[in-house]
């Protein structure tokens, strides 16, 4: 498998970023709800701050890959596409980017905004610095905001989802395949 993106497959270097990231949103989702369920105290204060380490680590990875997408040329879609699923394919990805770096802002700058650290994986070396002041008001305006992306978030990872799985399994076609890791690719006649 190439390194780098070729015209007809996403590379490995795309895929395992990819793929890293889809895991860590699933992590991010249960360590949420699972935050929602545990009563104010310790147990809890963990877990979100296992959240915003993930959050941040996020962060970085869509950081690194839209590097690496700018480095690396992207196959282009399906020909077969019709212009408005081509459009709605573009504002989809575009709208994931946004909301994979807007997403663990909004949590950095809650945080800050209550006046709690956020710290890499409870390295105190690694503590990132307040985004905003520490300002109650505004940080129930960052909660309703971070929560309201979540459900965006959602609802365009869902779209994204079924628009992969129609390409596979109705129009019988290599774009969910040229993503996954060791999956061939039909020859195109």
């Amino acid at each position: 498998m190439a390194i780098r993106n070729t015209p007809r497959r996403w590379g490995a270097v795309s895929q395992f970023l990819h793929w890293l990231i889809v895991a860590l949103i699933i992590v991010q989702f249960t360590l949420a709800l699972y935050a929602d369920t545990l009563p104010v105290g310790s147990r809890k204060v963990g877990v979100l701050a296992n959240h915003k380490s993930f959050g941040i680590t996020i962060l970085a990875l869509v950081i690194i890959r839209l590097a690496w997408r700018c480095l690396n040329p992207t196959p282009p879609l399906p020909s077969t596409l019709k212009p408005y699923e081509r459009t709605l394919a573009r504002v989809t990805h575009a709208l994931l980017y946004v909301l994979l770096f807007v997403q663990p802002l909004s949590g950095w700058m809650m945080s800050s905004a209550r006046g709690f650290p956020v710290a890499w994986f409870g390295f105190r070396s690694m503590q990132l610095p307040d985004l905003v002041p520490k300002n109650q008001t505004l940080y129930h305006v960052l909660v309703d905001i971070h929560g309201t992306l979540a459900v965006i978030l959602v609802a365009v990872v869902v779209l994204h989802v079924a628009a992969a799985l129609k390409h596979h399994f109705v129009l019988k076609d290599d774009t969910l395949r040229r993503m996954l890791p060791f999956s061939g690719t039909k020859e195109r006649t």
